[in-house]
């Protein structure tokens, strides 16, 4: 595996998702009124997420069975995955307000959950640490960061100690044969570790699995008769990647490997791979270069049936779980914004779905901080 980074080369901070000039471009567009960012702003301002009376609830243990075992484990999974998002909203209103009662609620939040955060256990840890540890990276990146927030030193590491030994486990642990959006979802989490903590060895290991895991979730037609595979899957054969890509027997641009479960884990995809894109963006190093035409294909595909076409005989039997979550702003703002690649059906969904807000997993108001902010 080559090197994403050099080195010796500095980790460019705040740098998790999002930049200090994509932070600097929400201020100036909410302060003056602008939309949809003031929108989303006042959204995210108002939830639930934003309050100065919020109270964080951690867990020594996060135990979080899988599948039919509960429809909402109750051991801290929805707690933990809730006060990681409140962080995350908290940082984002001090970078905008400049209000210190948003740095110190942020603050509260990641310190006591680094004060008591021991492990995560049961089938679902890895989707677990994925989704809590990517907005916890998040959070503690802009705090840490940003001009007078006041996080001392020692909480710092403290936090930084937690996520090393609490999650990084969990979201590098291999999984080539569950599906793609576990894979890439442990990798945003990964990812944004690994720039927080100053990891190089962890910042390429997730560049090199994003580039093992994506070209084989989204398929394109020079792939071949059927989808690429990740290293190390046992779907190897044609019928076993039919059954692996949900029955799914005829494979055009854009598909992706969960397209015939539902739209809401190809959103998850989506906006994974975004997010991990962006951040490595951030670093200097150019994933969506290895992944536009997939994702512009991808994009356009979904967005088209989730708007309400009706999907031909050839896909899914014809019939398509329009399921998909607020998970678009990422990659659209560098397809459209950036490289200038039109996206009209992904365009059109976005707009109608402005401003997004948050899945209350691991997307949350991305129309504040990617829409039309193509800032470095």
């Amino acid at each position: 595996m080559g090197r994403a980074l050099p080195p010796d080369a500095a980790f460019t901070h705040p740098g998790v998702l999002v930049s200090k000039g994509q932070l600097d471009a929400v201020r100036k567009h909410v302060n003056a009124g602008e939309q949809p960012w003031l929108g989303a702003y006042l959204d995210m301002r108002d939830s639930k997420y934003g309050s100065y009376k919020y109270r964080p609830q951690p867990y020594a243990s996060v135990d979080c069975p899988g599948g039919d075992k509960a429809a909402e484990p109750a051991h801290g999974c929805l707690e933990e995955r809730q006060d990681a998002i409140a962080a995350y909203t908290q940082a984002l209103l001090y970078s905008v307000t400049g209000k210190q009662q948003h740095a110190a609620k942020a603050r509260e939040i990641m310190d006591a959950w680094s004060a008591k955060i021991k492990r995560h256990t049961e089938e679902d840890a890895g989707l677990q640490t994925a989704w809590a540890g990517s907005t916890w990276a998040r959070a503690a990146e802009i705090v840490r960061y940003a001009p007078g927030a006041g996080w001392p030193a020692d909480r710092v590491e403290r936090f930084a100690t937690m996520l090393r030994t609490a999650y990084l486990p969990n979201v590098t642990r291999r999984v080539p044969d569950y599906n793609g959006n576990w894979d890439l979802a442990m990798t945003d989490a990964a990812i944004g570790i690994a720039v927080f903590t100053d990891d190089h060895k962890g910042f390429d290991t997730a560049v090199s699995r994003f580039r093992d895991r994506v070209p084989a979730y989204f398929y394109l037609e020079k792939d071949g008769k059927v989808p690429l595979t990740p290293p190390g899957s046992t779907f190897t054969t044609p019928d076993r990647l039919r059954t692996y890509w949900f029955r799914q027997g005829t494979y055009k641009d854009g598909l992706a490997q969960e397209t015939c479960r539902n739209f809401k884990h190809v959103g998850y995809s989506l906006a994974a791979t975004g997010h991990i894109a962006e951040t490595a963006w951030h670093q200097g190093v150019d994933l969506y270069g290895d992944v536009k035409d997939r994702l512009r294909a991808a994009l356009a595909l979904h967005a088209r049936y989730q708007l309400g076409e009706a999907a031909p005989a050839w896909l899914c039997g014809g019939k398509v779980d329009r399921s998909m979550g607020p998970d678009l702003e990422v990659a659209l703002n560098h397809l459209e914004d950036r490289l200038d690649l039109p996206v009209p059906e992904a365009h059109r969904l976005a707009e109608r779905d402005r401003p997004s807000g948050t899945d209350d997993l691991f997307v949350s108001w991305e129309t504040l901080t990617h829409a039309r902010n193509p800032a470095d």
